[in-house]
C-alpha cells in the first residue's frame, strides 16, 4: 500500500459524507426524514436496494465461493427475481394503499398494536446482528491492509470508525441522503470487480477461464444436492431463493423504507422487479472475480497463502496484485459497500423505532418534530450498537456471506408468515398471530444453533428458513384461529376499528 492509496480512501470517506449531506437538503418532518417526501425516482431506489442488500458481503464473500466451489450460487438470484415479483404484485400495494411508514404498519392494521410492535422489535434484534456481521465484512479487509503497513488495529477500533462517519450522514440527511449515496458507492464497487478482472487478464491472458470451465467450477445448477440440506441445491435456491426475497424484500423495513420512498406503487414495483435482475449480474460479476483469482493464485488454498480466513482472499489480491492508487480505489469500494448497508440499516433501524416501538408505546401521538429528534438519536444508538455483534461474530469460520443470510432467515419466516396469514385468515386475531410468530422464529433459531454451535453440520439449508417459518406460521396460527367464529371480509375502516377495539 501507498501513500496516495491511503489518500484515495480518506478522500472517499470526506467525499461520502459530503455527498449524503449536500444532496439530502434539510429536513423538517418524519415523512421527509425516513421516506425522502415520497420524492424519489424510480431507479436511484432500485440501485439503492441493491446496493443495500448486497453490501461488502459480495464484494469479499462471493468470490470466496467460486475460488473454493463454483458459480452454482447464482442460481439463488433466479429465485430472487421470482420473489421480488410476488412483492411487487401481492404486497406492495397493501402498503401503497394504506400510507405507511414502516412494513409493520400493515401488521397493526391488521391485528393491532401488539403485533406491530413484537415484529418491529423483532426486526430490530435480527437486523442488529445481521447487519453487524456486514460490518465485519468490512472490517476484514481493512485489517488485512492495515497490518501489511505495520498497523495493527482491532476490529472493534476499526468498526467504531466506519460507523462514525456512516452515522454523520444518515443523521443529518436521512433516507435521502442514504439513497443517493446508496447510487454513487453501488457504481463505486461494481465498477472495481469489473476493474479487477480487467487485471487478471492484463497480467495473464484468459486462461484462467478454460482451466476454470476443465475443472467444473463454472457449473451453474445443481441437481444432486440433498434439497433440504444442500445449499448448493437448485430446488432449495428456486423456492427456498424465492420466499427468501418475498419476506426480505417484503417484510424487511430495510427494503419496504425504500420502495415506500418512491413516487407512485408502479415505480415501486418497477424497482424491486428491476433490483431483482440487477442483483443477479451483480452475484455474476463477482463470481467471475473469484474465477480469476483462482487462476492468478494457480489454485492455491487460503492457508497455503497464509490466511486465517477464506473471506481474506480478494482483500489480499487487492493489497499485493494492483497498482498504487487502484488499491486504494478498489478498497474504497468495499467501504462504499459496507457503508451502504450500514446507513441504510441505520435509517431503516430508527424508523422501526419511532414508529413501531416509540409510537406504540406512548399514550399520545408524536409531533414530527419529536419523531425526528427522536429518529436521529435512535440513529446514533443502532449505529453504535452494530459494533457488539461485529465483534462477536468475528471468529466465525465459515462464509460470512451464509452466516449473515442464516441469521437474517431465522425471523424472515415468521414477518412473512404473519403478513400472508393476515391476509389468507380472516378469522385470526392478534393473539395467535402473536404466538405463531414466536414460534416460528424460535423453530428457525434452534436449527440455526444447532448447525453452528452444537451439531456442527447443516439440517435444513438457510434457503428454506423463510418458507419453514411460513408454514409454522400457518399452522400454529391456524389451530389457534380455530377458537373465533369466522368473520366476513370487511373494507378497510371497519376492520381499522375492529382492531383498534380488541
Amino acid at each position: 500500500m501507498q501513500t496516495i492509496d491511503l489518500l484515495v480512501i480518506a478522500a472517499y470517506l470526506i467525499a461520502t459524507a459530503w455527498l449524503g449531506l449536500t444532496l439530502s437538503g434539510r429536513q423538517t418532518s418524519v415523512k421527509g426524514y425516513f421516506l425522502g417526501g415520497r420524492d424519489l425516482p424510480w431507479w436511484a431506489v432500485c440501485l439503492s436496494v441493491v446496493a443495500t442488500e448486497t453490501s461488502a458481503l459480495t464484494v469479499i464473500g462471493i468470490p470466496v465461493m467460486s475460488y473454493l466451489g463454483n458459480i452454482s450460487y447464482l442460481q439463488l438470484g433466479l429465485g430472487y427475481i421470482l420473489g421480488r415479483i410476488v412483492v411487487a404484485f401481492v404486497m406492495l400495494p397493501r402498503y401503497y394503499d394504506g400510507e405507511m411508514i414502516t412494513a409493520y404498519a400493515y401488521l397493526g392494521k391488521r391485528f393491532g398494536a401488539s403485533t406491530q410492535t413484537t415484529a418491529g422489535v423483532t426486526f430490530l434484534i435480527t437486523r442488529l446482528l445481521a447487519d453487524g456481521i456486514r460490518v465485519l465484512a468490512a472490517a476484514i479487509p481493512l485489517k488485512v491492509i492495515l497490518e501489511g503497513m505495520g498497523v495493527d488495529l482491532s476490529y472493534f477500533v476499526i468498526t467504531v470508525i466506519l460507523s462514525v462517519v456512516t452515522i454523520l450522514y444518515t443523521f443529518i440527511g436521512g433516507i435521502t441522503a442514504v439513497v443517493w449515496v446508496d447510487v454513487v458507492q453501488m457504481l463505486l464497487y461494481v465498477a472495481g470487480g469489473i476493474l479487477a478482472i480487467g487485471v487478471v487478464l492484463s497480467t495473464m491472458g484468459s486462461g484462467w477461464w478454460g482451466q476454470a470451465v476443465d475443472a467444473g467450477k463454472t457449473q451453474l445448477f445443481v441437481l444432486s444436492d440433498n434439497p433440504i440440506s444442500g445449499e448448493n441445491s437448485l430446488i432449495a435456491s428456486l423456492i427456498g431463493g424465492a420466499v427468501f426475497a418475498m419476506a426480505s424484500h417484503g417484510s424487511d423495513q430495510l427494503v419496504v423504507q425504500r420502495l415506500l420512498s418512491c413516487r407512485s406503487k408502479v415505480e415501486a414495483q418497477k424497482a424491486i422487479i428491476v433490483s431483482g435482475v440487477v442483483v443477479t449480474v451483480q452475484f455474476a460479476i463477482f463470481l467471475v472475480v473469484g474465477l480469476a483469482l483462482w487462476g492468478y493464485y494457480q489454485q492455491a488454498t487460503p492457508a497455503e497463502l497464509g490466511l486465517t480466513r477464506d473471506d481474506e482472499i480478494f482483500p489480499l489480491f487487492i493489497v499485493e496484485a494492483l497498482p498504487p492508487g487502484l488499491s486504494g480505489l478498489l478498497l474504497a469500494g468495499i467501504l462504499a459497500a459496507a457503508m451502504s448497508t450500514l446507513s441504510s440499516s441505520l435509517s431503516a433501524l430508527s424508523s422501526s423505532t419511532v414508529t413501531d416501538v416509540v409510537a406504540k408505546l406512548r399514550r399520545r401521538p408524536l409531533s414530527d418534530e419529536q419523531g425526528l429528534r427522536v429518529g436521529r438519536w435512535a440513529t446514533i444508538g443502532w449505529g453504535l450498537a452494530f459494533i457488539a455483534p461485529a465483534t462477536i461474530f468475528r471468529s466465525d469460520e465459515g462464509s460470512i456471506v451464509v452466516l449473515a443470510l442464516g441469521v437474517a432467515g431465522i425471523t424472515y419466516g415468521g414477518l412473512l408468515g404473519a403478513f400472508v396469514f393476515g391476509i389468507v385468515n380472516r378469522r385470526a386475531r392478534a393473539a395467535d398471530a402473536n404466538i405463531a410468530f414466536v414460534v416460528a422464529v424460535a423453530v428457525n433459531a434452534f436449527f440455526f444453533l444447532m448447525e453452528k454451535y452444537v451439531v456442527g453440520e447443516v439440517w435444513v439449508a438457510w434457503q428454506w428458513y423463510p418458507l419453514l417459518g411460513v408454514i409454522v406460521t400457518f399452522a400454529v396460527g391456524g389451530l389457534l384461529s380455530l377458537r373465533h367464529p369466522a368473520v366476513a371480509r370487511a373494507t378497510a375502516p371497519e376492520e381499522t376499528a375492529r382492531n383498534s377495539i380488541r
